[in-house]
């Protein structure tokens, strides 16, 4: 059997993150992924350099963009000759993207790789209901224009005209993600003011974090903005305790407000992985080793808890992890 080689994380380039419709409002998906791709080719000498293999995604995609990974490195300056594989997998995106590219690094099959993601909801599509959707695609195949307009005004209703808004809610609950995370907070009894607590103190820790420089060589600007905007640094208990729940108004128990909830946010981000001797080769660093990972699913759909497969993930990594260090 190959031994496996190390895999080293060489380092990570982001954009500040932005409320929905504010700094990046005019931006896209593929904008923000190739302004972080970018950012890190400049920090790590890689402009026109081939990396061995480029994966990314986003949760809410455009029909346009079409293997967004492949079009964003592109954009960002890599050599036309880095493949590029688009995935998703929900809010796990970027980190299974670096899990599969870290096997491929660890079996010898690449030597390189960067894992990315981008989301945004100030660019989320607009689509019509099938009606439309079926006449607009009827009329594109007809060859005549009498018959294009045919196709188009058959039957037509000036209803099929209202959009599809644009959703994240789970398709087989139809429940919010806030929604099912009241759920979950009620179930494991964590209290509104543990919740607002833990939302003051991680404002005021990611404001500290700025004003002493940690994010200083992290950050790449973007549309003008320079670091996260949805930081609130005055957030305070008592300001906490005067809002009112945002996803269960009406029980009484509802403890989710808008602001201990993560806002919808634009962004993107991307690491850098890569084998020590590809890294050592380069005279990069080497920040840390990716050395185990896990994804999990659970039957949210019957009570088990939507955002509850993270702990079934990190139970069954540390088991299994456990299992091989008694076999050695």
């Amino acid at each position: 059997m190959t031994e496996l080689k190390r895999v080293a994380i060489v380092g990570s380039a982001r954009i500040p993150f932005a409320r929905g419709g504010t700094a990046y409002a005019d931006e896209t998906n593929l904008s923000m992924l190739a302004t972080t791709l970018g950012g890190l080719a400049d920090k790590y000498g890689l402009r026109g350099e081939k990396v061995d293999e480029v994966i990314a995604g986003a949760v809410i995609n455009h029909s346009r963009d079409f293997n967004i990974a492949r079009e964003a490195l592109l954009d960002a300056g890599l050599s036309p000759r880095t493949p590029g594989t688009t995935l998703q997998i929900a809010c796990g995106t970027s980190l299974q993207a670096a899990l599969v590219l870290a096997g491929k690094i660890a079996s010898g099959q690449i030597d390189s790789g960067i894992a990315a993601g981008s989301d945004t909801v100030s660019d989320s599509p607009i689509v019509f209901g099938s009606k439309f959707q079926h006449r607009l695609l009827d009329a594109n195949a007809a060859k005549t224009t009498g018959g294009k307009l045919q196709a188009f005004t058959k039957g037509f209703s000036f209803g099929e005209l209202a959009p599809v808004a644009p959703s994240v809610n789970e398709p087989r609950t139809g429940m919010s993600m806030g929604q099912h995370c009241e759920l979950m907070a009620r179930e494991w009894g964590i209290s509104r003011r543990a919740q607002d607590e833990l939302a003051v103190a991680s404002h005021r820790n990611a404001a500290k974090a700025y004003d002493e420089g940690f994010h200083d060589d992290l950050l790449v600007q973007c549309a003008g903005l320079v670091r996260d905007n949805n930081v609130r640094a005055d957030s305070n208990l008592d300001k906490m305790s005067t809002l009112k729940p945002a996803f269960d108004k009406s029980s009484g128990h509802g403890t989710l407000t808008a602001g201990n909830s993560t806002p919808l946010t634009d962004g993107a981000s991307s690491v850098l992985l890569a084998s020590e001797e590809w890294a050592k080769a380069r005279g990069l660093p080497i920040l840390a080793y990716l050395t185990v990972g896990r994804v999990a699913g659970n039957d949210f759909a019957h009570g088990e808890g939507l955002l509850m497969a993270p702990t079934i993930a990190v139970s069954e990594m540390l088991q299994a992890r456990r299992a091989r260090l008694c076999r050695h």
